[in-house]
């Protein structure tokens, strides 16, 4: 195995790149949250439970993502990865388990309304899956952050995020084609998919140490001089200004080297608080969406047929809009890093200003949902919130690096990714409201709640196909949900304005930290001019 100088593995050793593969495979695992709209409809016909109640037990999985985040990064910093992995392993088959066997059980046979104790267990096992996910993926980003150096880091750390979001998709297509229709056989595959992984990692993943800087090889030749002939005849005063003015070239293309903020100097940062805000509101956004896009599905393909439902065609149209979504959401990942090193390199633009392409598409992807009334249509709006929600997790772990520093890397991203409880919270639970309060009672004898089922409830079954969506349901498309989308669009247009505040921040401190360099350099060519002159 080839190694530095220093006996420490090289940047690409194979070492390494396994160590960048086990933290992909348990990055995969981690973000089965967003599975959760693939399922919840059918959850929700079995249970008998109400859409606000839904978006409970799916803003538990999100509360247990987001309010773990500043525990695990604080665990990982000082303990490593391992305590991550074993809690996401026991958390996430724990989780996952409980909900198929509450499924499987369905309701007592002596009533027909899902039981307070049940509704709070349903609760408390999403948020043990939101918990152990959040657990293996902060061991996996951390490792990674800390196991390749600082011209990798960026793309490395980008594809264990990005494995984040494709989670999704590939949990969604194995539900689409392996077990269409069957509910259990989906948290199943959850229960096992989302566990083994994080035995894998718990053995494998961890940070290796870098080489110090200076045993990296040289890309200059040691023999070459610091200064060419030329540059050497010059006189000092002429030196200096030669040297300030290439610095001027060439600063505009390089971010100043900030302090580590952390603590206390983090939580009055004001640039904190805005990435905060934006992250809230965009996340917020896209969680409501991403939990409720299968009641959208559903409710738009009941006001199509209104004569019929086949629930196996429409667990497809679920599966969809997840598998879209997630693979946008990594598609947007990956592009936007491409997007802002280009921007970066060639205009000498500071990462922060693509925060208007992040929250322009979220609002985009906002106005677009407000207009669909076909089922086949959702894709559109799913796809460009997709890409929003990818590119914001990607950009604004970038910017964390910048703003903030590496030292306490982990605990700053769990701080600023608490964020989506407050956004999240608030658009789920008044979509969840919203639905409810367009919703009718169905006769038990008419075509889209037949007689024929009205036994199941009681009765463990492995497929829900022709079932009904449930007692209660709304069947006035998207009118049912469109006024929670006239909040996220409010919410996202003021997104694209904090981010333009963001922007001209950074531009202006880059800009005042530019010229303080040269101006103590025309005051020590000053200096130095008179000490020749003396």
């Amino acid at each position: 195995m080839p190694q530095s100088p220093g006996g420490l593995p090289e940047p690409l050793s194979i070492r390494r790149l396994l160590n960048l593969v086990a933290s992909l495979l348990v990055s995969l695992a981690s973000g089965t949250n967003y599975v959760f709209s693939a399922y919840a409809p059918q959850l929700a016909a079995r249970l008998h439970v109400s859409h606000t109640r839904l978006n409970v037990i799916a803003l538990a999985g999100n509360v247990g993502v987001y309010l773990s985040s500043p525990v695990w990064g604080l665990v990982v910093d000082r303990f490593g990865p391992k305590p991550n992995m074993f809690t996401g392993f026991c958390f996430l088959l724990a989780g996952y388990t409980g909900i198929r066997v509450i499924y499987d059980t369905g309701l007592p046979s002596s009533t027909s309304a899902l039981p307070t104790v049940i509704f709070l267990l349903l609760v408390m096992f999403s948020f043990m899956t939101g918990v152990g996910g959040n657990a293996g993926f902060s061991a996996a980003l951390n490792a990674t952050a800390k196991t390749f150096p600082d011209s990798m880091r960026g793309s490395t750390v980008g594809l264990v995020v990005s494995g984040f979001g494709l989670s999704a998709f590939v949990f969604s297509f194995i539900a689409r084609h392996a077990f269409p229709g069957k509910t259990s056989y989906l948290l199943l595959t959850l229960a096992l998919g989302t566990a083994v992984p994080m035995l894998v990692g718990f053995f494998i993943v961890r940070p290796i140490p870098l080489p110090a800087p200076g045993l990296f090889p040289e890309r200059i030749d040691q023999r070459t001089p610091l200064l060419q002939s030329e540059d050497a005849s010059l006189p000092i005063h002429q030196r200096n200004s030669a040297s300030t003015s290439t610095r001027s070239r060439t600063s505009k293309f390089r971010r100043p080297l900030l302090e580590h903020i952390h603590g206390k100097e983090l939580a009055v940062s004001l640039d904190f608080w805005i990435l905060f805000s934006i992250f809230s509101l965009v996340s917020g956004t896209g969680l409501m969406y991403i939990n409720n896009v299968g009641s959208m599905a559903q409710v738009l393909y009941i006001h199509e047929n209104p004569t019929r439902y086949d629930d196996l065609e429409v667990s497809q149209w679920q599966a969809t809009q997840v598998s879209v979504i997630s693979l946008t959401s990594f598609v947007g990942r990956i592009f936007i890093g491409l997007l802002s090193d280009f921007a970066k390199a060639h205009f000498g633009l500071p990462r922060s200003h693509l925060l208007i392409v992040v929250t322009g598409t979220a609002l985009c992807s906002q106005i677009v949902a407000s207009q669909i009334i076909l089922v086949a249509h959702l894709w559109r709006a799913s796809a460009l919130l997709g890409v929003a929600y990818g590119m914001l997790f990607s950009l604004c772990t970038s910017l964390v690096f910048e703003w903030f520093g590496l030292a306490h890397f982990s605990e700053t991203v769990g701080f600023l990714t608490v964020s989506p409880l407050i956004g999240g919270n608030i658009f789920s639970l008044a979509f969840g409201r919203n639905l409810d309060a367009h919703e009718t009672d169905s006769s038990p004898a008419s075509p889209i709640v037949p007689s024929a089922f009205s036994h199941v409830r009681s009765q463990p079954r492995m497929t829900d196909t022709l079932h009904s969506p449930s007692q209660r349901q709304c069947d006035q498309g998207r009118a049912c949900y469109v006024d929670t989308l006239y909040l996220t669009i409010g919410a996202c247009a003021l997104t694209v304005l904090l981010s333009i505040w963001a922007g001209w921040r950074d531009h202006k401190r880059i800009e005042a930290s530019l010229i303080e360099p040269e101006a103590d350099a025309e005051d020590n060519g000053r200096v130095e001019v008179n000490q020749t002159e003396d």
